[in-house]
């Protein structure tokens, strides 16, 4: 189990391995857990910064900007990376700002999304489709021990509660086609056109009056930048998932270093370290 606290890059390559970043974390008892959905949970969307990077590299360089397409998706993959968590729609006004920046006239953030998603549903579609006529399996398309992860929790009367940037509706119909909507229901959030009025911040605010719980009674698995930040802001445990999604091999050492800096307290690469996982954390 090894211990961080110079955040290098030192491969942790062991599917089964943890890594604490940092010690003296909320141990328990945890009364919920708060999970980010795709990357997380799900692989349905894996590769979708495939799809979004190029789109915006694209749209900038329409501009009358003088930097090269490499500059250019420098500076895409890091605004990208620092909003992956939020509602999709803030890539897209990132988007629209940067455009305005170099010159260009932008399309609506609305507008981008819908290119994005346009894009992004030729690969997906035919995941959930495969999904849906039984040609793939659940466990196929989702994170290495997710549901015996689910499992686990619920056992232990472990609320839990699923905040995805991505649509509410995307999210719910994939989170059924991976045969995890019991562990959730009715507590699947998603990002709503009305944008304002969905943040995870706003449902880990919400998991503390209903529950009437501390912040260190939280748990908080996530791959990206917010759903760590928000639990640890509350005094809670942030679990950073850096799963190899290509080949649900180790660890994702880009993803790896960003939960690092977002402050998250341990990192894995997948679930299949159940056991030692819920001792580490004393559920």
């Amino acid at each position: 189990m090894p211990t961080s606290d110079t955040f290098g890059d030192e491969e942790l390559n062991d599917a089964a391995a943890i890594e604490i970043v940092r010690e003296g974390f909320p141990r328990g008892p945890f009364r919920a857990a708060l999970f980010d959905f795709d990357g997380t949970l799900s692989l349905i969307r894996r590769g979708w910064q495939d799809v979004m990077i190029p789109m915006m590299v694209s749209h900038l360089a329409a501009t009358p900007t003088e930097e090269t397409e490499e500059q250019l998706r420098t500076v895409v993959e890091d605004f990208v990376a620092r909003l992956t968590g939020r509602q999709t729609i803030y890539q897209m006004i990132q988007l629209a700002d940067e455009v305005t920046r170099r010159g260009g006239k932008p399309c609506e953030p609305l507008d981008y999304k819908r290119q994005y998603h346009d894009r992004l549903w030729q690969q997906v579609g035919r995941r959930v489709a495969s999904l849906r006529e039984g040609v793939a399996q659940p466990a196929e398309l989702s994170v290495p021990g997710s549901q015996a992860l689910l499992v686990a929790l619920t056992k232990r009367n472990i609320a839990l509660y699923l905040a995805s940037g991505t649509d509410l509706n995307y999210v719910q119909d994939e989170v059924d086609a991976l045969a995890m909507t019991d562990h959730f229901a009715p507590h699947i959030y998603g990002a709503l056109d009305d944008y304002k009025q969905f943040s995870k911040a706003k449902i880990i605010e919400q998991i503390l009056g209903e529950m009437n719980v501390a912040g260190k009674n939280i748990v908080g698995f996530g791959d990206g930048y917010v759903e760590i930040e928000e639990v640890k802001r509350v005094g809670g445990l942030a679990i950073g998932v850096a799963t190899n999604e290509e080949t649900c091999q180790g660890v994702n050492q880009w993803k790896r270093r960003r939960l690092i800096e977002a402050g998250a307290d341990i990192i894995v690469g997948d679930y299949r370290c159940l056991d030692e996982l819920l001792k580490t954390i004393g559920a």
